[in-house]
């Protein structure tokens, strides 16, 4: 056969050993394209074999059909948007599919039953990533998030995954939320988040995706995936209890109907505001001193969403769902959620703890005595200073938390609350940039500033997309629906949707890349990258797909 080689510049012997040799002349780099094919046994009808032109072919007919479905799906093409936008869409969603992954291990887990950590038992896990490179394995929290895009796109995908996070609980009703699962994956993690805790939760977001589901089998049950569901369901069902439950009564606050995430870092000595990782929002301040007293309004509307659907559920099943269904009513009513956490002096929801703003982290001061070598004393550490001392209160930080009975739509329509989140989220000295909505408050004490002397600020101003993505799928909520804010709403909806859009798909051209998050004074992308978990989101915001 014909070979095709192809060389790169040419090589030019020199004449002479002391002649002077041109660099741009001397190049022995050739380009050799080979095809190599390799196909399975069970492939014995397949009438051409998949090299050369039939590949081609091949390849031609799956673009096609993924273009076309993709518009389908999410007709960005009869929204007008154009065809770079179109690409970097389908960028979004080919990134989060393709960075899949089937894990198998055990976590390492801290239970209380145990003096020291041991070794969980042995599962799979098929699941999304948050970013292919950088956090090459399964979190609880941003799953819910990645299975919203994914089951727009295929349903039993998203039914898949779900069923194996359910499957890795255990018998009192607790996912880990991190699964780093082999000594390879332990290898990339930081030591200190290696141990998974049997208290400690994440936000349970897998009840977003199956809010979904349920949305589809009802808008659409003549639908082969549809067919398919409700024994899908029935399987999840008895998991899903369990997990319920153990979110009601492990995560109970000090009040009937509160609720305290657990696992914040213990050490006030060192955070300038101890870290609550369970929550997901890492760094975002709560009280600045831990305590049993907490009540935290996120987790409060986490739960309200999570008995809403599986009352729901219960009764599409035909199971008993008047426990769910009770729980729901309490917490949807918005008179206890001001009781538990509205903050008249901040005119928004709010945390309560044991609190004080008045910290900073100070360099500790070490004694020398006169004459002695300074190295060999310790290395000074930047320490939490306290200048006032902590008392039960509203946390008056203004930020996403504050956001959360909007975001997850338990306020009622005519509530006057609302009144007051659409004025903080359209205050360009809070919440408002032209990129999105800020993490917290540019005018919060805690703004933008570290939590230890090594931790730059993480939820404490930068823009998140699935935060985002919750503030415009309310937007479009409270805009759609009668109410005295319907048309403020709407506004903001159009213009917080626009802005989004515009700075994601403007970072990834400039960049080559889809961010963790993004800067909320220039929008520039920052953090790990490329990050195709919730980021991309941005496709379900430029589909009107909530």
């Amino acid at each position: 056969e014909k070979r095709h080689y192809f060389a790169v510049d040419s090589y030019k012997v020199t004449n002479h050993q002391n002649q002077q040799k041109d660099p741009k002349m001397e190049s022995d780099f050739v380009v050799h394209q080979i095809e190599v094919l390799f196909e399975s046994g069970s492939f014995r009808e397949r009438p051409n074999q998949l090299v050369g032109s039939v590949l081609t072919d091949e390849l031609e007919k799956r673009k096609m059909a993924f273009d076309e479905k993709f518009e389908s799906a999410f007709g960005l093409q009869a929204k007008g948007f154009t065809s770079s936008q179109i690409k970097f869409a389908m960028a979004a969603l080919s990134n989060m599919l393709g960075g899949m992954g089937y894990f198998f291990g055990q976590s390492v887990v801290q239970s209380v039953y145990n003096e020291h950590p041991v070794l969980y038992p042995e599962g799979p896990l098929f699941t999304a990533v948050p970013s292919r490179s950088f956090f090459p394995r399964g979190f609880l929290w941003d799953e819910g998030f990645h299975q919203l895009l994914i089951s727009k796109w295929d349903t039993q995908l998203t039914q898949e995954v779900i069923a194996h996070w359910l499957d890795l609980i255990n018998v009192e009703g607790w996912i880990p939320r991190e699964q780093i699962l082999d000594d390879e994956a332990r290898s990339k993690v930081p030591s200190e988040f290696i141990v998974q805790h049997n208290e400690n939760a994440n936000p349970p977001t897998l009840f977003l995706a199956l809010q979904e589901l349920l949305e589809q089998l009802d808008a659409q049950p003549e639908l082969s995936s549809s067919q398919t569901m409700l024994p899908f369901l029935k399987r999840l069902y008895p998991r899903l209890q369990i997990w319920f439950e153990w979110f009601n009564t492990t995560q109970a606050g000090p009040l009937a109907n509160s609720y305290r995430w657990r696992g914040r870092d213990k050490d006030t000595n060192l955070f300038l505001n101890p870290k609550t990782l369970t929550s997901g929002l890492d760094d975002y301040p709560r009280a600045s001193h831990p305590s049993a007293d907490e009540r935290h309004v996120d987790l409060y509307c986490w739960m309200t969403l999570a008995s809403g659907i599986m009352a729901n559920l219960a009764r599409i099943l035909g199971e008993p769902h008047q426990v769910y269904e009770n729980t729901h009513r309490t917490l949807s009513n918005n008179d206890l959620l001001n009781k538990l956490h509205w903050s008249e002096n901040l005119h928004a929801f709010s945390d309560y703890g044991n609190h004080t703003q008045a910290v900073s982290l100070l360099q500790e001061k070490v004694f020398v005595p006169p004459g002695q070598p300074r190295q060999q004393f310790p290395v000074t550490r930047w320490v939490r200073s306290v200048r006032k001392a902590p008392k039960l209160q509203y946390v008056n930080a203004l930020g996403y938390v504050s956001l959360f009975p909007f975001l997850l739509q338990i306020l009622a329509p005519d509530s006057p609350k609302i009144e007051h989140i659409l004025r903080d989220i359209q205050d360009p000295e809070r919440l408002w940039t032209p990129y999105g909505l800020r993490s917290l408050s540019r005018s919060d004490p805690i703004y933008m500033k570290r939590n230890t002397e090594h931790d730059a600020p993480y939820w404490r101003g930068p823009i998140w997309i699935n935060i985002n993505y919750l503030a415009v799928r309310a937007l479009h909520h409270y805009g759609s629906i009668e109410g005295p804010y319907k048309e403020k709403a709407a506004i903001l909806y159009q213009e917080l949707r626009t802005n989004i859009i515009n700075n994601v798909y403007k970072q990834y051209m400039e960049t080559g890349y889809i961010w963790e998050q993004y800067n909320d004074s220039t929008g520039r992308g920052q953090g790990s990258h490329p990050f195709t978990g919730w980021s991309a989101l941005t496709v379900l915001i430029m589909a009107e797909e909530y």
